[in-house]
């Protein structure tokens, strides 16, 4: 009898199994700890995927939490190259626990990969209605300041995303990337008159940094725009020292 037998089940059997006491929020801690200590040591990619469920729930004492949540961060990439799979699966299913997802992949890939991961998964978002905007907001955020030719096609559709969360994150990834098909969907966020005023100052500065031109539209951006950002003789968006 193999040891998974004894425990009570095939490998990925058992596996599957233990994914009830890892979510488990209340009741003994060291039931959900014991849990994450047996997937730990299962080794196969089964394990991998019920353990990422661990960062799906907040368990009280907060310190608790983040000690267990480290503990299974150390786990899964003691998979190694195991662990990519399940958790590239993990990041496009789950609207929960991006960051921990991407902080995973860093740690086990070069970071041109973990881009093109990302940069999928934002692909597959753009088209998609997401009540809480975080995963969307979060994989922007790791792009931006990024310079990587497959990523500016892909945040472009974010910018008429509904939440404005999305939008100016949107930008602030656009901006320093220069990307001259973005020009004039910025303007129109600026311009259009339905934005906010946040997402307004984000359209303004991603103008700015990106060095645009918008002396075709300058009457609408001076219309909005206010210090210490000005258009500029030659009609390009600065910020005033």
């Amino acid at each position: 009898m193999g040891i998974f037998d004894f425990l009570g089940g095939s490998g990925p059997e058992k596996a599957l199994k233990l994914k009830s006491k890892v979510t488990q929020k209340y009741g003994d801690p060291t039931t959900r700890q014991k849990a994450l200590q047996q997937l730990g040591e299962m080794k196969i990619p089964e394990a991998v995927g019920v353990l990422l469920h661990r960062y799906n729930i907040t368990v009280e004492p907060l310190t608790t939490d983040a000690d267990e949540k480290e503990h299974v961060f150390e786990l899964v990439k003691g998979f190694g190259q195991d662990a990519v799979a399940p958790i590239t699966d993990f990041l496009r299913k789950n609207e929960q626990a991006t960051s921990w997802a991407l902080r995973l992949l860093e740690a086990l890939l070069p970071e041109a990969e973990v881009i093109g991961i990302v940069v999928d998964a934002l692909g597959t978002l753009s088209t998609q209605y997401m009540r809480n905007p975080e995963k969307k907001v979060v994989l922007l955020h790791y792009v931006t300041g990024k310079q990587d030719p497959r990523i500016p096609a892909v945040v472009l559709p974010h910018l008429d995303d509904m939440a404005d969360e999305v939008k100016i994150a949107a930008l602030k990834a656009l901006g320093p990337l220069k990307h001259e098909p973005a020009r004039e969907p910025i303007l129109h966020v600026l311009t259009s008159g339905d934005s906010g005023r946040r997402v307004q100052v984000a359209a303004i500065e991603a103008l700015q940094e990106s060095g645009f031109n918008v002396q075709a539209h300058r009457e609408k951006v001076e219309s909005v725009i206010s210090e210490p950002f000005f258009v500029d003789g030659g009609g390009v968006v600065k910020r005033r020292s």
